[in-house]
């Protein structure tokens, strides 16, 4: 996790490289199911059903997508090697439900990776809801925050999903920044800043540290690793771990670093917004664009309340020898995986 001198850092991975008028297409990637496609998954449902009465308990060979499955594989690479991220349309909520549609929902990541815990409570199937946490909160985490704006940000898999079950009232649209594109703007406009980021950097573990462990853990912005780029980037954790007294604290200098790659990350030339519609779901790449959404509304006395569902998946394009260390199951957060729950 040692700094890097300016000139050992460069360019990487130029071909996920994109800018907000290359994907100004929106049927570039947004995938629609068809009619055939939906009975597909209602009938890989009925298998799964027949199984077990667990959803977590359902695998792969229990969820069969013989058409699908392939559809799925070319957005797995797509993610990986390619734009970074993708959109599912047209899943019927209104006919499904809620839990049905959450079971499909499972099956489908299924088809793209291993889920992977989101937290030390082991949630594999997180829920993205108002869960009447205060942002001054120093446990709160962004899933658990109604209402309010989230920066740009990864999470801690190679892939995440986010299914819609409802949008809520109003806002809350889906922001998603090119961290490759970003980097590379970096790197050209000022590589000694860009050095810094592939430095260690303490993040707060919002309370979900082992027992006895400290309350941070470090991690570089930036990983280079077989020419791949592995970004991970969540300032607000970076900024809270100065709380502990313990933690080493944050340079001038790296601070100046991430001012300059938020620059680049936040410009909107470098992003994409959507909206969120009942059934959508959205998969990212973590390491190759970061995250984020809009301020939004709910009206909880007519059950408009924004919900959506979360997958935190491991794919096995990347396989053990494809991720640094740091981004392998046995990392920092390994302990999560010792509970093994829905939200």
């Amino acid at each position: 996790m040692a700094v890097l001198p300016p000139e050992e850092v460069r360019p990487l991975e130029s071909h996920a490289v994109w800018s907000a008028a290359d994907v100004a297409d929106v049927d570039a990637w947004t995938y629609r199911l068809d009619g055939a496609e939906i009975a597909e998954l209602d009938a890989a449902l009925a298998v799964a059903r027949s199984h077990t009465d667990e959803v977590l308990d359902v695998t792969r060979a229990e969820f069969p997508l013989p058409t699908l499955s392939a559809v799925l594989a070319d957005i797995a690479d797509e993610l990986i090697n390619g734009r970074g991220f993708q959109r599912i349309s047209a899943l019927p909520i209104d006919r499904l439900g809620f839990e049905d549609a959450s079971w499909i929902y499972w099956g489908i990541g299924l088809h793209l990776g291993v889920p992977w815990p989101q937290n030390v409570k082991g949630h594999l199937l997180g829920d993205v809801k108002d869960q009447g946490k205060n942002p001054d909160d120093p446990t709160a985490r962004g899933y658990e925050l109604g209402g309010v704006a989230q920066a740009f940000h990864s999470d801690g898999s190679d892939l995440v999903g986010l299914m819609c079950l409802d949008p809520g009232v109003s806002g809350g649209e889906s922001l998603i920044t090119n961290a490759v594109a970003a980097h590379n703007r970096l790197v050209e406009a000022d590589p000694e800043l860009a050095g810094l980021l592939y430095g260690g950097l303490p993040y707060d573990f919002r309370g979900e540290q082992r027992d006895g462990a400290t309350p941070f853990y470090h991690v570089p912005v930036f990983s280079r690793h077989d020419e791949r780029l592995f970004v991970r980037y969540i300032r607000p954790y970076i900024e809270a771990s100065q709380r502990h007294d313990d933690a080493p604290r944050l340079s001038d200098a790296q601070r100046a670093a991430m001012d300059a790659y938020d620059t680049y990350i936040y410009d909107p030339d470098n992003r994409v917004e959507m909206s969120f519609e009942p059934g959508d779901i959205q998969f990212v790449n973590n390491y190759h664009v970061l995250h984020g959404r809009k301020a939004y509304v709910d009206d909880a006395t007519t059950g408009r309340v924004r919900w959506l569902k979360r997958l935190w998946l491991a794919t096995d394009i990347l396989g053990p020898q494809d991720r640094p260390a740091r981004f392998q199951a046995a990392g920092a957060m390994s302990h999560w995986a010792t509970a093994r729950t829905r939200a």
